[in-house]
């Protein structure tokens, strides 16, 4: 594609490593790169950020019922004894249904949702997708467009790159 920089690398490497900055970018909201990467990393982030600006509130709330496991006070499963056909006995863990309002996605969400995803990398523990819609979006509903900055920095040492921070307005 013409309007992208090559930034040194073949395709595969580039868009890994783009993939891998934006999802360290929304994890931490600032990342400090290269002034080149930081430029091409901008116009990724602004357009998840935007979708997720458009999409943030296309949801519907409904009533699921949930079946979990009963918790002690220690937070441990309560189990009960029952008595198998053959007449062995084994504990069986105590189960309990709920109704509890969720978040179901509309069409168009779940399409913005799962676009998202093919940006970013999955992230142990975090959903990042979640932080964007839930988070960010929020914050930047009011705004049209920049919604990330590019401050310069001093060259890096060894090579002499410049170097830049991106980060959230």
């Amino acid at each position: 594609m013409a309007g992208t920089r090559k930034l040194g690398k073949p395709t595969d490497q580039r868009l890994a490593m783009l993939k891998t900055q934006t999802t360290d970018f929304i994890k931490n909201e600032k990342i400090i790169t290269t002034e080149s990467r930081a430029k091409e990393l901008k116009s990724i982030v602004d357009s998840l950020i935007s979708l997720a600006i458009k999409e943030h509130k296309n949801f519907e709330e409904v009533e699921q019922k949930v079946v979990k496991a009963k918790l002690d006070s220690n937070g441990r499963k309560v189990t009960e004894k029952a008595t198998s056909k053959n007449g062995k006995e084994y504990l069986k863990v105590v189960k309990e249904e709920k109704m509890e309002k969720r978040q179901k996605d509309m069409p168009s969400r779940l399409a913005a949702r799962r676009k998202i995803m093919t940006k970013m990398n999955k992230v142990k523990g975090v959903d990042l997708v979640d932080k964007l819609f839930n988070e960010i979006a929020p914050k930047y509903e009011n705004r049209v467009g920049g919604y990330t900055t590019i401050l310069k920095m001093e060259p890096r040492k060894g090579d002499n790159s410049k170097m830049a921070i991106l980060k959230l307005i």
